[in-house]
């Protein structure tokens, strides 16, 4: 089946999907297509007690599928520019250094913790899992994912300063959770080699830095290009372009893909770029056309996730393994972000209950399964795929539908 094909049945299941969800169920769309797509084939493989040839062809279709590069290389850079074109760049700014934060020592911190914790529970459950091997569960389910988030927040009426928070730190603690993974990677494929402390800081100096830096270069190319013309159609296609062109650039140089879109995305999206390089009509068709990338993406990545199901390897000690990593993982968050926000907490009046909130808000998604994807065998891949898919799961459904109302109760006698 050639690449046309995959796409267009993905399309015309999501759309189909999309339209249930609308018509009756009405959930956020992350949830609600996660949801159908889990039922439909929890339905499937019921069926395939009497007859299996659909569930064969759904398997089949799954494996043509390489989740982790179409993810990963592809579809993250359009989510993560779309999501950062439409934050509030002022409030942003503001929160910048608790952000900075967040994004860097608590997904260590949350690493470590994360790890060290399940490395004792697998052992409880008689899963002999190396203590590196944890480490890299760790690594891959930290990161808050900013897909998740963003499609979540939108309806939670959080307060902005609040959401600014949360959704700053998830569109940039996924560049640095890759780095991470990636450096724990590089160890735990060669146990025996020598990684010294200048590799790993040339490594996230030149994915995490290096990427900022091609962000700021491309946002700033954009914004002249745009300023410089007045044609809506070719600035929404300039936009396009810095997104298709800086991520080939970031594979290209060993940049960080998801640092370079976020940052050019931030640029271009202020409020300062959009009053001075675009008019009323540019800026209604590059927030619609951008709005628009960003739903059809998310639908297809949400029933993707919902597929991955069947090829899971679902042995029951793996799944109990998942359903205790669930209050770990949130316990670990909370400890993480407990330092940074006593810091900044006076300083920046910080919402009442922020850790709190925070730390529910912190929903893990298309990302944590894509890195658990790239896990070889060795490094107990069957296992750590179902926890993480559980984890998943449970983190876009239980805690997506539950976080709007808490926001809303813990906040209640605030203004936005």
């Amino acid at each position: 089946m050639d690449y046309y094909s995959i796409a267009s049945i993905l399309v015309v299941i999501s759309a189909i999907f999309g339209y249930v969800n609308v018509k009756f169920l009405k959930l956020p769309i992350t949830i609600g297509l996660m949801v159908i797509t889990i039922v439909f084939t929890v339905i499937l493989v019921g069926f395939a007690q009497f007859d299996d040839t659909l569930l064969i062809k759904e398997r089949e279709f799954i494996g043509l599928i390489d989740f982790e590069t179409v993810l990963l290389d592809i579809m993250l850079s359009f989510l993560l520019f779309a999501g950062a074109l439409h934050t509030n760049f002022t409030q942003l700014k503001v929160q910048r250094w608790p952000i900075l934060i967040f994004a860097t020592f608590g997904v260590l911190v949350s690493t470590f913790l994360v790890g060290g914790v399940m490395f004792y529970v697998l052992q409880l459950l008689g899963l002999q899992v190396s203590f590196i091997n944890c480490l890299l569960f760790g690594a891959l389910i930290s990161p808050t994912d900013p897909i998740a988030v963003l499609g979540i927040l939108k309806k939670a009426g959080a307060p902005k300063k609040l959401e600014t928070k949360i959704v700053g730190e998830s569109l940039f603690n996924d560049g640095v959770g890759v780095v991470v993974f990636l450096t724990i990677f590089a160890i735990a494929a060669k146990p025996n080699a020598a990684i010294e402390f200048a590799d790993i800081a040339k490594l996230f100096g030149q994915e995490v830095i290096g990427g900022i830096i091609l962000g700021l270069m491309l946002g700033w190319i954009t914004y002249r290009l745009m300023k410089s013309i007045d044609n809506y159609e070719i600035e929404v296609i300039l936009t396009l372009a810095t997104v298709m062109g800086g991520t080939m650039l970031a594979h290209e140089f060993h940049l960080s893909a998801p640092l370079a879109m976020v940052t050019a995305g931030l640029i271009v999206g202020n409020d300062t770029v959009r009053n001075s390089a675009m008019s009323e009509t540019t800026e209604l068709y590059v927030d619609k056309f951008w709005e628009l990338v960003d739903v059809l993406l998310n639908t297809i990545l949400f029933v993707m996730i919902g597929m991955e199901m069947l090829v899971l390897t679902l042995e029951e000690k793996y799944i109990y393994a998942g359903l205790l990593a669930i209050p770990i993982i949130l316990m670990c968050r909370y400890v993480s972000l407990f330092i940074p926000i006593k810091i900044f907490s006076k300083r920046l009046d910080f919402v009442p209950k922020t850790n709190l909130i925070m730390t529910w808000g912190g929903l893990r998604g298309g990302i944590s399964i894509a890195l658990a994807l790239s896990l070889t065998q060795d490094m107990q891949r069957e296992l750590f795929l179902v926890i993480t898919y559980v984890v998943v799961v449970v983190s876009i459904v239980g805690q997506g539908l539950t976080v709007g109302p808490i926001i809303k109760r813990l906040t209640k006698h605030l203004v936005s």
